[in-house]
């Protein structure tokens, strides 16, 4: 068995070895890239089962052979896996989270859709708040209802009743 195909402690404590880094909450692992003759890296998140990141890995001196991994990688690593993990957890909430704000009897209402993306029933939840965060209406909708500010002025013209 090869330092590759290592199999991880089931506890957190710390590797550091020359393919494979775990620490912080985060394991590196060096593996034969499937595209090339080269190396890749892959930045795996503890309790995640598919990898955050995959990219190119360094060839070492010999060039055969990848290069060690070290403290300043892995940190390089960490911070970039975690950007990745964050610009799409802010990509996922934009696509569920829509927000207008519309003006009734010169009143602002911010007007939110929260999209629930559910297997068997998915949903959203269509609500209205005022100027002070106060909720003035609740409704469930079709997840593929469309908010927009002119479907948000009428469902306020309409008393909040629930839209067709």
């Amino acid at each position: 068995m090869t330092d590759i195909d290592h199999e991880l402690p089931a506890d957190d404590t710390p590797v550091y070895e020359d393919r494979l880094w775990r620490d912080d909450g985060w394991t590196a692992r060096v593996i034969k890239n499937e595209d090339d003759d080269g190396w890749a890296v892959e930045m795996i998140k503890d309790g995640e089962a598919e990898p955050a990141l995959v990219g190119p890995w360094t060839m070492g001196r010999d060039k055969k052979n990848p290069k060690p991994l070290d403290a300043g990688a892995f940190r390089t690593l960490v911070k970039t896996a975690s950007e990745v993990l964050r610009r799409h957890e802010q990509q996922r909430h934009a696509m569920l989270h829509k927000e207008v704000t519309v003006t009734a009897n010169g009143e602002d209402i911010n007007v939110t859709l929260d999209i629930v993306p559910d297997e068997f029933d998915p949903y959203a939840d269509l609500k209205a708040f005022d100027v002070y965060g106060a909720q003035l209406a609740h409704v469930k909708v079709s997840a593929a209802f469309k908010l927009s500010k002119t479907s948000a002025e009428q469902w306020v013209e309409r008393e909040f009743r629930k839209p067709d």
